[in-house]
């Protein structure tokens, strides 16, 4: 029964709301000054503080405030008399959820209460499932239960404490600056810098300024000295995200940072010692680019200390369940929606879809169907076309061109093991029991597909 704490030093309106919000199904207790409210709170607790801005002594927006203070998780709404709507505003500013003008319709009183509670609802679970995600099946800002993924996390762990050069390998989408910033955040630089910069995206013209910096007067508009991001970084961590699109000349001077560790600005005449910790992701093979002459062997054996191969989404399918859970925590609590929940239809086509671009496309779609859904759980109306065309494993084989009757079988069976592990959650024993093999029979299978 949600607990409610009228405040208000007219008796009679504090009678009127007690008898209304009992009938209503709340519990009530009555307060006719903030002191009082506030000397209740040691054996009451409320989850909403319905009072007036105006009264005797402490006002309404000093109660707020102090509730807040003192860490109070009530929910407050003010009333405000016609003319001082000016401070049930500056209420809200310090903390109040809503206010409802006096004088004021019994439904406005119950309607205000009833959006609180919506949204208290929401937020707390939210909260619970953040906390359930983050403690089970996390790492830093990555999730993932799946056995693929635990070995990222195990490696990270490992690694973070160390200045060694990581280069992290992955398609578009698999969250490889995810995997950067809790190798930073786990490790003793992380109240330094983090920097990350994709090498693709700026023009080969720009990227040593940017990089290295730059003295003034070293080219036309260079008007001013400038700090290269290593400069920011000192101290901290480099994320050089698309490594594989860096020019050639500027592989020479990235290869000179990590072997001595010093830069040079372009226009200086001394070198600047930098303390740095790179972290290098690319898409590309880069021992093919090696081979085509397209990146320095050198630099390739300088970054390649410690690889981190991020798995595509498709490869772990078993991670999908939860990671839609963090993503209607998060886009519910961003977004101010509630939907709580995804069907079993819409499940089985998020779990079979390929997802060529990964996680973020996955958040992508949840955080549209999230927009367009009507009611509390998604459904497969909510999910786009795509997700419904490829549904079908059978088309997707077939559609290779393949009709080796072996190679579909194999398909066919790993994508059952596959979706056995999503419906179970990853339990084993569960899913050999779905498949109708022995538990034993499943590890050799996960083991001879690849799959964890």
């Amino acid at each position: 029964m949600p607990r409610v704490l009228v405040v208000d030093d007219e008796e009679n309106l504090r009678l009127v709301l007690q008898t209304l919000l009992k009938k209503h199904g709340y519990e009530v207790q009555a307060a006719a000054t903030a002191e009082e409210a506030l000397a209740r709170l040691a054996h009451f607790e409320p989850d909403f503080v319905l009072a007036d801005v105006r009264m005797p002594g402490m006002s309404g927006i000093e109660l707020v405030a102090e509730l807040k203070r003192r860490g109070s998780e009530a929910v407050a709404i003010v009333m405000s008399a016609y003319g001082s709507v000016e401070l049930a505003l500056e209420a809200m500013k310090a903390g109040a959820y809503d206010y409802v003008a006096k004088p004021f319709k019994q439904d406005e009183v119950l309607l205000a209460l009833r959006k609180a509670e919506e949204r208290e609802q929401l937020r707390r679970e939210n909260v619970r499932l953040r906390e359930a995600v983050s403690a089970r099946e996390g790492l830093g800002r990555m999730i993932g239960r799946s056995e693929a993924m635990q070995r990222v996390f195990r490696t990270i762990e490992k690694a973070a404490g160390y200045k060694t050069t990581v280069l992290v390998q992955g398609e578009s989408g698999v969250g490889k600056e995810l995997v950067a910033r809790a190798l930073h955040d786990l490790s003793d630089r992380a109240k330094a810098a983090f920097v990350a910069v994709n090498c693709g995206a700026i023009p080969g013209s720009l990227l040593e300024s940017e990089l290295f910096g730059h003295k003034r007067g070293a080219f036309t508009d260079a008007h001013a000295d400038k700090r290269g991001l290593f400069e920011v970084a000192d101290g901290g961590t480099l994320f050089l995200d698309e490594l594989g699109e860096l020019p050639a000349e500027l592989q020479v001077k990235l290869l000179r940072v990590l072997q001595e560790g010093t830069i040079r600005a372009l226009g200086a005449t001394a070198d600047k010692a930098v303390d740095v910790r790179v972290v290098a992701a690319t898409v590309r093979d880069l021992a093919a680019e090696v081979k085509a002459g397209r990146f320095r062997e050198d630099l390739y054996y300088r970054l390649d200390v410690l690889r981190i191969e991020v798995p595509p989404l498709r490869d772990r399918r078993e991670d999908i369940p939860v990671l839609l859970e963090h993503f209607l925590g998060r886009l519910g609590a961003r977004l101010g929606v509630r939907v709580m929940g995804v069907s079993a239809e819409a499940r089985k086509l998020l779990v079979a879809y390929d997802w060529p671009g990964n996680v973020r496309e996955l958040e992508n779609v949840v955080e549209r169907a999230v927009v367009l859904a009507e009611g509390s759980e998604l459904g497969p109306e909510d999910l786009p076309e795509r997700l419904h065309a490829s549904s079908d494993p059978a088309k997707v084989f077939l559609a290779s061109g393949d009709l080796s009757i072996k190679k579909m079988q194999a398909f066919m069976e790993r994508e059952l093991i596959m979706r056995a592990l999503a419906a179970t959650g990853g339990n084993k024993t569960a899913a050999a029991k779905l498949l109708e093999i022995s538990h034993r029979a499943l590890l050799y299978k996960v083991k001879d597909y690849g799959l964890g």
